[in-house]
């Protein structure tokens, strides 16, 4: 297979490297990142793992420094998650927490930088929930998270920057 050299696109300007700006102006609207997947990882956590803690384990056993969390479903026994809850900057969070029979509907997020930045959305009987995943969500039966890992040149550095503006 064809190895493809990993150029980021910013506003029409090819370059190389970590997504970077200067001054606030600079901030493209749509900032892009091209890449293909290297390969894909599939995570089970099982009975009473942290989701959290169990992705992070997964991330460094694997080596993983850039990629898109494709799915997620299973189970849990509880939840921990934050929102924001404003609407002006700076951003404030809500944090919410409990315990139950819990359906993992969806996991999405980034691994960025080998960070992992995951959001869940999960139902019971009454309702679907959902926010950034926080320590403290606990797998019932299991979880099944699917992981594209980035080529090794791709960088998503400033992607979750709340202060790139």
């Amino acid at each position: 297979m064809k190895k493809r050299l990993f150029l980021p696109v910013l506003c029409g300007v090819v370059f190389a490297g970590a997504v970077q700006a200067a001054n606030p102006d600079a901030v493209p609207d749509a900032a892009t990142a091209t890449s293909q997947f290297q390969r894909i990882v599939v995570v089970r956590l099982k009975y009473q793992t942290d989701m959290l803690a169990g992705l992070r384990q997964a991330v460094a056993r694997e080596k993983i420094k850039n990629a898109v969390i494709l799915s997620g479903a299973g189970s849990l026994v509880s939840y921990h998650v934050h929102v924001v809850s404003n609407t002006t900057l700076p951003a404030t969070e809500a944090f919410t927490k409990d315990e139950g029979p819990f359906d993992l509907l969806a996991t999405t997020g980034y691994i960025i930088d080998g960070r992992v930045h995951a959001h869940i959305t999960f139902s019971n009987p009454q309702k679907a929930m959902g926010g950034h995943l926080e320590p403290g969500t606990r797998v019932f039966t299991f979880a099944i998270v699917t992981l594209g890992v980035l080529e090794d040149g791709a960088s998503l550095k400033r992607f979750d920057d709340a202060s790139w503006r």
